[in-house]
């Protein structure tokens, strides 16, 4: 069995880097679900004209459910307390 210079696996190593890339992949998709439904609040807004605070009140609270937590988040832990 080969090893990496820190003594973990090669095997060890590629389960890492496929866990970091299907993290960060999930953290985009859920950015870009974000970002469509700006996109729909934006037509509505723009459609509805002045009516738009009554009638995009839902997507309204649902983007701003999802600005707080779907974000990209970086794979990288920075510890401040070292």
């Amino acid at each position: 069995m080969s090893t990496s210079s820190s003594g973990h696996s090669v095997a060890e190593y590629k389960e890492l880097l496929e866990a970091r890339d299907a993290a960060i992949r999930e953290g985009w998709v859920r950015t870009m679900e974000a970002r469509l439904v700006r996109e729909e609040l934006g037509k509505c807004w723009r459609t509805e004209g002045v009516n738009h605070y009554a009638q995009c009140h839902e997507l309204t609270q649902r983007y701003l459910d999802m600005l707080r937590t779907h974000r990209v988040k970086g794979t990288r832990v920075i510890d401040f307390e070292s």
